[in-house]
């Protein structure tokens, strides 16, 4: 027997540890391959931790809630194995020898060790998925750090051809149940350990508000002509494969428009090194409610698609945050934020700036209200109003004031968006 020792893995892009979330074994369990074994959170996404072997959990590092450092050995397992011969790829407690540390996998929500054994570089979950899918990763090509196989890659594989017959892939583990509700005390108090997401979401949103001197600017839009050319364009879309048109793709061009006259909202600024990174691409971040809290998948390079192709984007990247397939890259790199709570009813919000950038847009609710034509005349218009925030430090008053009016110019005369 030996002892396999797992270690919390690098998981790139600066990170140096993670929160201990979610433990899926207890000691004396038995393991096979690839079974999640715990769940870890960084700043970017929430990573599975796989068992690289088949065997036996002998020790548990760390506590959920626990923070761990890159490095730390959190899981031991106890294989199978001819004495003195470690299994491939293992880093053994009782071998002074260089630890061989998994490489991550891309997703969020995936196994954070890689198999790569003459194989394809993947992640267990893209194995999985793509034997059940009759893959042969070695001709996807990857895209992912180090030539990885990601599920997009997987995707685009599959949109592009034919798939050979394979085994079905081996059946998931059944639905874990969920943890009881904690008690309240004699007092009719209850305490609840913020962790998690939920975490992340209080250290980000605290950071921003300490770091950042907002400055919230509030302005009405008069969106008929828009609502009309939207219900137009939707109807004479009918029967072919172009998503729904919501009034989000509309903004996100007005933006993009508006972005080349103002180049410093469309920023992320380097506080510490007092340095502002403005960009000449549009990476959107769309605020998302999930169920485990706020997270804000990122369209790229807006300005350059049309209508539905952000449309889609939007769709497919809420649809991943909201079921946890969403990659850290689709999680990081914005450069401006769009956040709508119109849907609940609000006309009003003071949106939080998503730190670094530099600006955050919020959409509010339509409403039918009485406003007077240029005859003096009361008549009915759909209104909105856009709640934008805005880093002080960069923007001043007056810019922020004029580039929501470029915005609301544009979404007033939406022709003026396509010539």
């Amino acid at each position: 027997m030996t002892t396999y020792t797992i270690k919390l893995p690098d998981v790139g892009e600066g990170v140096a540890e993670a929160e201990f979330v979610e433990l899926h074994v207890a000691v004396g369990d038995a393991v096979e391959p690839d079974q999640n074994l715990a769940d870890v959170m960084t700043d970017k996404a929430t990573v599975e931790i796989p068992s690289p072997r088949a065997g036996k959990v002998v020790w548990i590092g760390a506590e959920v809630g626990e923070i761990v450092a890159v490095g730390t050995e959190i899981i031991k397992i106890e294989v199978a194995g001819a004495a003195g011969e470690p299994a491939e790829g293992t880093t053994l407690d009782e071998a002074p020898q260089e630890d061989a540390e998994a490489e991550v996998a891309g997703t969020a929500r995936e196994p954070a060790v890689a198999a790569v054994m003459g194989k394809a570089l993947a992640s267990p979950t893209v194995r999985r998925r793509a034997k059940g899918l009759g893959v042969d990763l070695a001709g996807v090509e990857g895209t992912g750090p180090k030539g990885r196989v990601v599920h997009e890659d997987l995707d685009r594989h599959i949109a592009g051809g034919s798939v050979r017959a394979e085994a079905p892939a081996r059946p998931a583990p059944p639905p874990r149940k969920p943890a009881p509700a904690p008690a309240p005390s004699a007092d009719g108090v209850t305490e609840i350990q913020i962790r998690g997401l939920r975490r992340k979401i209080a250290e980000r949103m605290a950071e921003s508000k300490r770091r950042i001197p907002h400055i919230t600017y509030v302005d009405e839009v008069d969106v008929t002509a828009l609502e009309a050319l939207r219900a137009h364009m939707n109807t004479q879309a009918k029967g072919t494969d172009r998503p729904k048109l919501t009034l989000l793709p509309y903004l996100m061009r007005a933006i993009a428009l508006a972005a080349r006259d103002f180049p410093q909202v469309n920023a992320r600024y380097d506080d510490e090194a007092g340095i502002l990174r403005q960009s000449s691409a549009l990476h959107i971040g769309i605020a998302t409610q999930t169920e485990g809290g706020l997270m804000v998948p990122v369209v790229r390079n807006a300005e350059a698609n049309d209508l539905w192709q952000n449309a889609d984007e939007v769709a497919r990247l809420s649809a991943a945050a909201r079921d946890g397939s969403a990659t850290r890259e689709a999680l990081s790199g914005s450069t401006i934020t769009i956040t709508s709570l119109g849907a609940l009813g609000g006309i009003v919000t003071t949106p939080v700036i998503n730190h670094p950038e530099v600006a955050i847009i919020g959409i509010n609710k339509i409403q039918t209200l009485p406003r007077y034509d240029e005859a003096g005349r009361v008549v009915p218009r759909k209104l909105m109003n856009l709640s934008c925030g805005f880093d002080h430090r960069i923007v001043d008053g007056w810019d922020a004031a004029s580039f929501v009016g470029t915005v609301k110019a544009y979404l007033e005369q939406p022709a003026t968006m396509f010539v």
